[in-house]
């Protein structure tokens, strides 16, 4: 009987937990978004703007480039959650300037903020059609965090170069 009222328990209690997650994976994925956001726009603040031009080794784009990278995907990704067509972004692929790119990564991440607000499972896994062919903003959630990370990654490795603490280090750090 004790077995009988212990197995109720857990699956009323699985039940429960079920019903509060009404959408887990746009929880999680928000989760992980709020994180490379903070991290990376807190990156193009501390890096000095005289190493906006500051290249880890000649093959590879300078710190401002990786900046202006990050904010024109951005654009991409959310693009593909909102179901339209991505914005013009040509204008940052000749920018430098710090307080350009780290703007214009700021709007970016206020464009995906526009696309992600309200998202729920099943709005991310419903298809639109852009441009001819079928998209689910589910694919542009998952790319926009795993290409956040990844480039934020590559960031990573210019602050070290320049004696800077990552933002993410320097938060945990705090803790």
């Amino acid at each position: 009987m004790m077995i009988h009222m212990l197995r109720f328990l857990l699956l009323s209690a699985a039940g429960t937990l079920a019903a509060c997650a009404q959408n887990p994976l746009t929880d999680a994925v928000m989760a992980r978004y709020k994180s490379v956001r903070q991290s990376l726009i807190e990156s193009a603040e501390v890096m000095p703007a005289d190493a906006y031009s500051y290249r880890l080794t000649s093959g590879q784009r300078t710190f401002g480039e990786w900046v202006a990278h990050v904010a024109t995907g951005n654009y991409g990704y959310c693009a593909v959650i909102k179901g339209e067509k991505t914005p013009d972004t040509a204008h940052l692929h000749d920018a430098t300037d710090k307080s350009v790119l780290s703007e214009a990564l700021k709007k970016s991440f206020d464009y995906c903020d526009a696309a992600l607000a309200g998202m729920t499972d099943g709005k991310a896994l419903t298809a639109a059609t852009v441009g001819g062919r079928q998209v689910y903003p589910v694919t542009g959630m998952v790319n926009l965090v795993a290409s956040g990370n990844e480039h934020y990654g590559n960031m990573v490795g210019y602050m070290r170069s320049k004696n800077i603490t990552p933002p993410s280090t320097a938060r945990a750090k705090k803790k």
